[in-house]
């Protein structure tokens, strides 16, 4: 399978930029405790985008693994989980701030240390909502790739200090024109108080058709419909 295109997202680094239908979006973490919050956003529609609440309610779960289904605001599918080493993502807690950053890290600002100065998710993602004419009001909730955050009997949040090792690989397919945000900061509930500095590998590969024996397509009966829906969009486009 060629590689398309590839990049690594430094500690505390960003990126955004639209990926075609049909293709694999491969992350890996180069190191244990790795975290990247990702914004999903229809490329041909930004109004349209990835509905958490829709998303978790129709497949009965709080996280994510392989055969879920990142669905958006109009019931369809901007991408598919093909390929998931570890088998648990976070969808819960969001992005860190400006606020929690000091706080937990200690103050930096940019004037001082240039680019070494620690970034936020909220400040990354304000930045590449920019670039596509968006705004802060589009922020919305995302998902944390390699992040395992669990309740306990309480319902009090948990985060699974282990969970990510070196090497994990996650694999989305792109459903739709999809505009992906990636800010390689934090998980708002790690507990270290050292700044994480994980370097995430991305890869942008072709992905074959959509079989009937699919498995994300096959995984929950809400999923079909949700895949139908997509296939109509496109069919009233050709």
């Amino acid at each position: 399978m060629s590689n398309i295109w590839s990049t690594t997202i430094n500690p505390g680094g960003k990126w955004s930029g639209t990926i075609g239908r049909g293709k694999l979006v491969r992350f890996t973490a180069l190191q244990a405790g790795a975290n990247i919050s990702v914004l999903l956003f229809h490329a041909k529609d930004l109004t349209e985008r990835y509905n958490m609440p829709d998303s978790l309610k129709a497949q009965y779960t709080a996280h994510l693994t392989k055969g879920n289904v990142l669905m958006s605001d109009n019931g369809r599918i901007l991408a598919s989980l093909v390929e998931d080493s570890l088998g648990w993502h976070d969808t819960i807690t969001g992005w860190t701030t400006r606020e929690q950053t000091d706080a937990k890290y200690g103050k930096t600002t940019y004037q001082e240390l240039r680019n070494d100065w620690l970034r936020s998710g909220e400040e990354n993602f304000t930045v590449e909502l920019v670039r596509s004419g968006l705004g802060i009001r589009d922020l919305h909730p995302g998902v944390n790739l390699f992040s395992k955050v669990y309740c306990d009997d309480n319902g009090d949040m948990h985060y699974s200090l282990d969970h990510c090792k070196e090497g994990a690989v996650v694999t989305l397919r792109t459903e739709m024109d999809t505009l992906f945000l990636l800010s390689n900061t934090p998980n708002p509930l790690d507990p270290r108080t050292e700044y994480p500095s994980v370097p995430i590998q991305i890869e942008v590969l072709a992905a074959d058709a959509v079989s009937e024996d699919d498995f994300c397509l096959n995984y929950r009966p809400e999923n079909r419909r949700a895949f139908e829906n997509t296939w109509a969009y496109f069919s009233l486009l050709d």
